[in-house]
């Protein structure tokens, strides 16, 4: 049973707008959000008076001092004076919460049409203010004192893996996933990393690919940035720029937030969000042409490849070893470049990958498009496994 059967009307991305990824220093958050706000409306082929409620997701956390950025998109168009307007915040999943709350509100009959953003600035700040609003996500670290920050949350992961399934290659593994991504990068126009890196320099720790946090390398981490993306939902289509994208189903699960609560490796909350959205879909993994998921670091996209069911728990390296997430294989991942090369502006990031998707399903994605994908799943997570969301999207 998919979402419009189970719910008796459709949810349709029906336009959508992306701004470049990195450091931004001639952009403020105003600004990235009135420029994607402004593509996505015009992208759908309506006005902004259609617009009747907005969600914004975005992190902050203290990397900078306006706290009330709700409002900023009605600077797209006096038209947008009075529309509801209201900020989701999940950590790194801010993005799909926001979504995710834009589908509900169609969904409970309140719109017809929601305009969903996701953005952030985090650039200007200093790499202390950085971490410790990222921290900010961990239960057992916010507030306190670090050298490594998120690194080293996802460092112990990546240490609890190896000592579990004996990956005694696991950084070979690793290396091999950013490298991918990196290549994939190179086609996306938005990502803020636009270098082929190649295995080698991926997988060996050297003065320009330094250890950040044992076992994970700078290559294994996401890049700081600054962006923003939004799409418009609607329940029927608006005869915008290009075909809509139906959403087929969604899912989320949180976790305990105390890590003392949760299995390091099992990440048990994104697979019942993987499973929650492949079920509203009627869906089976092997339906879906690709995936963007969060590879916020290179162990985040391993543990993917076992939570969606690709491989068996611990066994995530075939997936990769034997090309099945690459472009040509049976299910690519991060065809965008994923946050690794593409970026990662925290509360932008959910948003961006459903728009990426949605250019992929339209055949719109230039250099990135692969050959006529019908379906697709998005996933993104705030925290170590924390808050979890997957859509899973079909071509119209």
């Amino acid at each position: 049973m998919s979402l419009q059967e189970q719910f008796g009307k459709d949810v349709l991305l029906t336009g959508w707008g992306h701004s470049p990824f990195g450091k931004l220093a001639d952009e403020t958050l105003e600004s990235l959000i009135v420029q994607v706000a402004t593509e996505a409306i015009a992208n759908a082929g309506i006005e902004p008076g259609q617009i009747d409620e907005i969600y914004l997701g975005q992190f902050n956390s203290g990397m900078m001092p306006l706290a009330f950025p709700s409002s900023l998109a009605l600077q797209v168009s006096p038209d947008l004076a009075n529309v509801p307007a209201t900020r989701v915040e999940n950590a790194c999943a801010s993005g799909s919460a926001a979504f995710q709350q834009g589908t509900k509100s169609l969904l409970a009959g309140t719109a017809k049409t929601v305009l969903v953003i996701g953005a952030e600035k985090m650039t200007h700040a200093g790499a202390d203010v950085v971490g410790a609003g990222l921290l900010g996500a961990d239960y057992d670290m916010a507030g306190k004192a670090s050298t490594t920050g998120f690194t080293g949350l996802f460092a112990e992961v990546a240490k609890h893996y190896g000592k579990r399934y004996g990956a005694g290659n696991l950084g070979d593994v690793l290396g091999s996933i950013a490298a991918k991504n990196h290549r994939n990068g190179v086609d996306n126009p938005y990502a803020q990393l636009r270098k082929d890196l190649g295995e080698d320099f991926c997988r060996t720790v050297s003065d320009k690919n330094p250890m950040v946090a044992d076992p994970l390398r700078r290559t294994d981490c996401s890049p700081v940035s600054d962006g923003a993306a939004a799409v418009v939902l609607s329940v029927s289509p608006t005869g915008g720029a290009t075909a809509p994208v139906r959403l087929a189903g969604f899912g989320q699960a949180n976790d305990f937030f105390p890590a003392a609560r949760r299995d390091p490796t099992a990440f048990a909350a994104t697979r019942v969000s993987w499973q929650r959205a492949m079920a509203m879909a009627g869906v089976e993994l092997a339906d879906l042409d690709f995936a963007e998921v969060h590879d916020c670091f290179t162990i985040a996209e391993l543990l993917m490849y076992e939570a969606m069911g690709l491989t068996e728990p611990g066994k995530g390296a075939r997936a990769i070893e034997e090309g099945w997430v690459f472009k040509d294989g049976k299910l690519p991942v991060n065809v965008s470049g994923g946050l690794k090369a593409k970026g990662h502006p925290v509360g932008a990031t959910g948003v961006s990958q459903h728009v990426i998707s949605a250019m992929q399903l339209t055949g719109t994605a230039g250099g990135m498009q692969l050959a006529k994908p019908r379906r697709a799943a998005v996933q993104n997570m705030g925290g170590v496994g924390i808050a979890n969301y997957v859509s899973i999207l079909e071509a119209v």
